[in-house]
């Protein structure tokens, strides 16, 4: 995972509330086995027309928002199955930072495990943003996890809150299995210690 400090980039509004995860990511494109790849058919239903073509009625198609690295949505983004796919395609289209009034519990825990900044804010704040994102040319937000704080240089600022733990390994860029490993040099003593000691030896029978 790479690490979280602070970002400041363009801010793709989707004006949208109950985002499900088979709209994120749809079912035709869960077989995949790896973990990248899945950025180009985020949003692929509503990204595409009915001829495949890109829609230009879609934000995420529009110029403006190239290289965005922050979404703005409605509440209760994230709903629906709790496939992890949703926080893959995510990630991998460049999404650093999703802010909305509400996020789906089983979301919340996956985006935050693969490097996804949440952010919970009122609605009436979130709906300014995008208001601002929408309307104001080169239009800039600023998330910075250090200070749990949202800014903007039209003079927006509001803070946020967020569980210490995953503020921690947000900001060392560490998933379940970077935290583990952190811990490798006394689990290789451990194994040793107890394999030594018989403890891992098979059973004569």
């Amino acid at each position: 995972m790479q690490p979280f400090q602070t970002i400041t980039s363009r801010a793709v509004p989707l004006d949208r509330v109950n985002v499900d995860t088979d709209q994120i990511i749809p079912k035709q494109f869960l077989k995949r086995i790896e973990r990248s790849g899945y950025g180009e058919f985020l949003f692929y239903d509503w990204r595409r027309s009915a001829s495949g073509d890109p829609d230009p009625g879609f934000v995420l198609n529009d110029a403006r928002y190239a290289g965005a690295q922050i979404l703005l949505a409605g509440k209760n983004f994230g709903c629906g199955s709790s496939r992890e796919h949703a926080a893959w395609a995510l990630s991998d289209y460049g999404f650093r930072v999703v802010i909305a009034p509400t996020f789906a519990d089983i979301f919340f825990s996956n985006a935050g495990k693969n490097g996804i900044v949440l952010v919970r804010m009122a609605e009436d704040q979130v709906k300014l943003l995008m208001h601002r994102a929408s309307e104001l040319p080169d239009y800039l937000l600023r998330v910075s996890l250090a200070e749990q704080t949202v800014t903007d240089a039209q003079g927006f600022s509001a803070q946020f809150e967020i569980d210490p733990f995953r503020r921690y390994c947000l900001m060392e860029g560490l998933d379940d299995i970077g935290l583990t490993l952190r811990h490798s040099q006394a689990l290789d003593a451990f194994e040793a210690i107890h394999d030594h000691a018989g403890w891992l030896r098979p059973r004569a029978s």
